[in-house]
């Protein structure tokens, strides 16, 4: 009996210290439309969700582009600084997370070994909103910058 209480309270330790790891990002998100500042014709991620997978970090976003077309692109791979490859994003072919501290995260997508865009993630003090400000170079080479609020589902 007194062994499965011990074991029992290690286990209930480990957890306790795996949540404390936990990143703010892991969830899904839903774009707040009327709190952000999206220019027109920009691409809208409806959705995003940041799933943890061992050391790594997947996301897979959901929206639509400029033009009302449905988009799906896929990452993974650390919060490094270090680039990856990300899969359906027409601007990129390449993008990188690096965690700046527990609730700030900076990210680079390139496209071709070239950088289209850079932008920081926000978590807010209480977990529930995230901002995201991307600034970069469209496709035609104008410039853009967006700010998109996001509320954890």
């Amino acid at each position: 009996m007194k062994t499965r209480k011990i074991v029992l309270v290690v286990a209930v330790c480990l957890l306790a210290v795996a949540a404390s790891f936990a990143s703010p990002n892991v969830g899904t998100w839903k774009l707040n439309e009327a709190k952000s500042k999206i220019p027109p014709m920009a691409t809208k991620n409806h959705t995003v969700v940041y799933e943890a997978m061992g050391d790594n970090v997947k996301v897979t976003v959901d929206g639509k582009d400029g033009s009302g077309k449905a988009i799906h692109s896929e990452w993974a791979g650390k919060l490094d600084g270090k680039d990856y490859p990300v899969t359906g994003d027409p601007t990129a072919d390449t993008r990188s997370y690096k965690k700046i501290d527990d609730r700030t995260t900076d990210l680079t997508n390139k496209k071709d070994g070239k950088v289209t865009a850079t932008g920081r993630i926000v978590i807010s003090a209480d977990g529930k909103s995230r901002t995201v400000t991307v600034s970069g170079t469209d496709a035609k080479g104008g410039k853009f910058e967006s700010t998109a609020v996001y509320d954890k589902q």
